[in-house]
């Protein structure tokens, strides 16, 4: 499933087709973000650390079940 096509404020894995804007923090195939919000071409997103990155928002990702 495309990001974009996340509800907001969902737990997502990444799983393919990752881009991030140029400087921008690398994100990893398998790592799990906050998703917060569409952001233009690439979406906010957040770490468990808090920190904040910006991935595409045609990424491939699965969203995940909080607990």
């Amino acid at each position: 499933m495309e990001l974009h096509e996340i509800p907001n404020n969902t737990k997502i894995r990444v799983i393919g087709n990752i881009k991030t804007p140029p400087g921008a923090d690398e994100i990893k195939e398998g790592d799990i973000l906050k998703f917060h919000r569409v952001d233009g071409m690439y979406s906010h997103c957040t770490k468990d650390d808090g920190s904040t990155v910006h991935l595409a928002n045609w990424a491939e990702v699965e969203p995940l079940v909080e607990q």
